[in-house]
């Protein structure tokens, strides 16, 4: 073989090792149980457990919303967000929270929820101080 078609050869190979890593890190969804068993912040997608209920008291402690979800495989755990209660939580369709697992408890840094609209069927993002808004994927 020339050396031009080994270089070549090296060069797609290293190409496709660096395509092959870059689909690795890509962020999917996890349920609870791959949350608990990682050290990185997930996003675990579900719905709201009505049946519980929710736990906020703004006058005890603004900064503390509780609640539980079901994941897609059906388990269902305590969210803890250390922020306000998101406007029109009771109305959304389907979660998805961002955080880790610690102990049996999920931590919830941000909350996207899917609300339900005749002419919108996007998510919305909230912030820990409580604000709503469109959520963009980058």
């Amino acid at each position: 073989m020339k050396k031009s078609a080994i270089i070549g050869l090296i060069t797609i190979a290293i190409c496709i090792g660096f395509l092959v890593s870059l689909n690795a890190d890509t962020d999917s969804y996890s349920n609870f149980k791959e949350a608990a068993s990682s050290q990185k912040e997930e996003h675990v997608m579900g719905y709201w457990e009505k049946s519980k209920g929710t736990y906020y008291d703004a006058l005890k402690d603004p900064n503390h919303f509780a609640f539980y979800m079901k994941d897609e495989k059906g388990d269902v755990k305590k969210v803890v967000l250390n922020g306000t209660k998101p406007q029109d939580f009771e109305r959304s369709e389907k979660l998805v929270l961002i955080g880790a697992m610690k102990d049996d408890t999920f931590y919830a840094t941000k909350i996207l929820m899917k609300c339900p609209s005749k002419y919108n069927d996007n998510l919305v993002e909230v912030n820990k101080d409580g604000q709503v808004k469109q959520y963009k994927k980058s």
